[in-house]
């Protein structure tokens, strides 16, 4: 497939960059993530998809939002208060408000964004057979990708898309955390490989 954007014709979709960052929970994934949305947002690009936010209580972590990044719009969809047949830990998840807002971000972001952010492709989210259709709809377009993923799930979509050859895979550590998202940017413009 080629993209129709000026300047962008001969890009396939092999040349696309799609990176995954996983990492142990609370590696920072999410926080690379965000700096690196913010650096291409500094150069004009649209980044569109799906971010997860925690729900802090107490402070203690309670739950998980999901927002759309282009709308803001934004549903809680894991609590510990959620009562659903869907359990992953201690929350409840609520697969309708990860399709309403995660979903549709995601499907928006494949025709609107220059490059698809999808935080997190975890144990919750794949609970969604319109979620796992989304990622893997995303992963096959002509767009620019981000994931972040659970690092230890056996999930078929999370070992389908580790065995992909078109996906690089990059671990957070303690040590790579401040430098990942300067790296990861120059994998984007093409100054690394």
């Amino acid at each position: 497939m080629v993209s129709e954007d000026a300047g962008q014709e001969d890009v396939k979709a092999s040349d696309v960059v799609k990176i995954g960052i996983t990492g142990l929970p609370n590696a920072g994934k999410t926080t690379i993530l965000l700096k690196i949305i913010e650096m291409l947002e500094a150069e004009e690009l649209v980044v569109g998809g799906m971010i997860t936010e925690p729900i802090i209580f107490r402070n203690k972590r309670v739950g998980f939002y999901v927002k759309d990044w282009m709308t803001k719009k934004r549903r809680k969809f894991a609590h510990v208060n959620i009562e659903s047949r869907f359990l992953v830990g201690q929350y409840g998840v609520d697969v309708k408000a990860l399709e309403s807002v995660g979903v549709a971000a995601i499907k928006n972001a494949v025709k609107e964004a220059d490059m698809i952010v999808i935080d997190e492709v975890g144990k919750m989210e794949v609970e969604s057979p319109s979620f796992v259709t989304a990622v893997e709809d995303a992963l096959d377009s002509d767009k620019m990708i981000l994931l972040t993923l659970h690092k230890k799930s056996r999930n078929p979509l999370l070992q389908d898309i580790r065995r992909r050859d078109d996906v690089r895979i990059l671990e957070v550590t303690p040590v790579n955390r401040n430098l990942l998202p300067y790296k990861i940017m120059k994998l984007i413009k093409g100054e690394l490989l």
